[in-house]
């Protein structure tokens, strides 16, 4: 077999070596069907088991209650910017979020197209470095809307900001969907497109309150309901199978390690391993995130100049490093680490960043 590469990219990430040698051994014939899933109907019964477990995986793994509807939609999470406000809009309310980054901007640029929308909290005042605390969402709200991890800049939300209890929290978990043990019960809307953390590119996981379902107005085009997704099973359309089939996949494997707990402890420990050899350089290396606001998924830093750090990602590459390059509209560097990248790679990066360090400081 190939050698496989430490794969730090934010996204398509890494996955499940198991899972990709699953996926691998059922490519051609799925159960004995003498077809690949990517060509069996999406009507089927084969088919309708794999749907039906995705879904009971999610249910199992985030503890959701009864009132959680599960579905698999398309458009990726940047679909999901314009569903929130489409599907929990009120009448004459404003629709209230917090500014953690660029998704967050996203997510804020498209709400405006259906209402007032009010921005309450904000960390672009130093680059994004740190969550807002504090935050106070309005009891007139529409809705209340975060990012719970920010990709670009390496923030995550440790503890989540408190909402009136009529006003919904809708939050963008796409970078951070699973990473750690969650309350369900604190949001009305869960999202997180699955190719980061959960799956491969092509799906989006969305949770829905069954209580919000009827909020849409009735003027809204079908498919960009809910409530359309959630009463056909997500299977109003041809959906796409094999991501949902991989998610699956990637599901089991997570439930066979000891579920959402037993990977919390594992990112962890992951994240610490880097933080503190970042913390521990001497300046060399410079965390971007404030400590009370760092990620667990990625892991955000500089050099001293762009070319140093060009040239730790060309060696970093050398070594089967990949991805270690930061976001163009940042720059710098980071490692995202989901809940898929083995110990095992990070302690090659840490081990690489200590030798880099010693030959180049």
């Amino acid at each position: 077999m190939t050698k496989r590469a430490y794969n730090f990219y934010a996204g398509p990430a890494t996955l499940p070596l198991p899972v990709l040698k699953k996926a691998q051994k059922e490519l051609l014939d799925f159960k004995g069907t003498g077809m690949s899933l990517m060509e069996i109907s999406h009507r089927s019964k084969e088919y309708a088991a794999v749907h039906a477990e995705a879904s009971n995986l999610v249910r199992e793994l985030m503890s959701l209650p009864d009132e959680y509807k599960v579905l698999w939609l398309q458009g990726g999470a940047s679909s999901q910017f314009y569903m929130v406000p489409l599907n929990l809009q009120r009448g004459g309310k404003p629709m209230e979020y917090v500014n953690t980054g660029a998704w967050s901007k996203k997510a804020i640029k498209e709400g405006k197209f259906y209402g007032d929308v009010k921005v309450v909290a904000s960390s672009e005042d130093e680059t994004f470095s740190y969550i807002p605390k504090n935050i106070e969402f309005s009891e007139d709200a529409a809705f209340a809307h975060i990012t719970g991890n920010n990709t670009i800049y390496g923030t995550e939300y440790h503890e989540w900001p408190k909402v009136p209890s009529n006003v919904p929290l809708a939050c963008d978990m796409s970078s951070n969907i699973m990473d750690k043990v969650i309350d369900p019960k604190k949001f009305g809307v869960i999202y997180a497109g699955a190719q980061k953390n959960i799956g491969p590119a092509g799906v989006t996981l969305v949770i829905v309150r069954e209580d919000l379902l009827n909020r849409v107005p009735e003027n809204i085009p079908t498919m960009q309901k809910w409530k359309t997704h959630v009463e056909k099973d997500s299977l109003f359309n041809t959906g796409p199978c094999w991501a949902i089939y991989m998610c699956k996949l990637s599901l089991e494997h997570l439930k066979g390690l000891g579920g959402v707990s037993a990977i919390e402890k594992i990112n962890r420990r992951k994240a610490k391993i880097l933080y503190d050899l970042i913390d521990n350089s001497d300046g060399f290396y410079k965390g971007h995130a404030n400590p009370d606001s760092r990620s667990l998924m990625n892991i955000t830093f500089n050099l001293s100049t762009p070319d140093l750090e060009a040239k730790c990602v060309a060696e970093g590459l050398a070594k089967g490093l990949v991805g270690l390059k930061g976001h163009r509209s940042i720059g710098g560097m980071r490692a995202s680490i989901y809940n898929a990248m083995p110990t095992e790679g990070i302690q090659a990066l840490a081990d690489f960043m200590k030798e880099f360090q010693e030959t180049n400081q």
